[in-house]
């Protein structure tokens, strides 16, 4: 089974599709005003039926709008410190070369949008914490 989660904002959105264990199965950055067709389409391939969002400034909008999404059960997750977290993931994922290899990585901003690594951290943060409670 596997789960999918959201980064929500105004002009893009970071999403993922990750399996119950945690692996990335599709991650990338959306347009906002694609959502609706961007998550039909990916759970169609990918079958999910819950949607981890971020509480984020657009994530009322963002609600709304998803439930126009046949049979997705939307929760909502805390986003605290996913950004910085996020560009953290980046630069594991994106080692810097040349002579910013020399500068620590949290004195550089990555040069494209961190929101899918975002929406992986709060998925991975929901199983986390289902797996923590299914084990009680």
């Amino acid at each position: 089974m596997s789960i999918a989660a959201l980064d929500p904002g105004r002009d893009k959105c970071g999403f993922a599709v990750l399996d119950e264990d945690g692996k990335v199965l599709s991650q990338r950055v959306i347009e906002t005003h694609n959502l609706i067709a961007e998550i039909t389409t990916a759970k169609a391939t990918y079958g999910f039926s819950r949607l981890i969002m971020g509480n984020g400034t657009t994530s009322k909008e963002a609600r709304q709008r998803l439930s126009e999404v046949p049979a997705l059960e939307i929760l909502i997750r805390d986003e605290y410190r996913t950004t910085e977290m996020a560009k953290g993931e980046y630069w594991k994922a994106n080692p810097p070369k040349g002579w910013r290899r020399l500068l620590p990585v949290t004195m550089q901003v990555p040069p494209v949008p961190v929101d899918d690594f975002v929406a992986v951290i709060l998925g991975r943060r929901y199983l986390k914490e289902s797996s923590e409670h299914g084990a009680e």
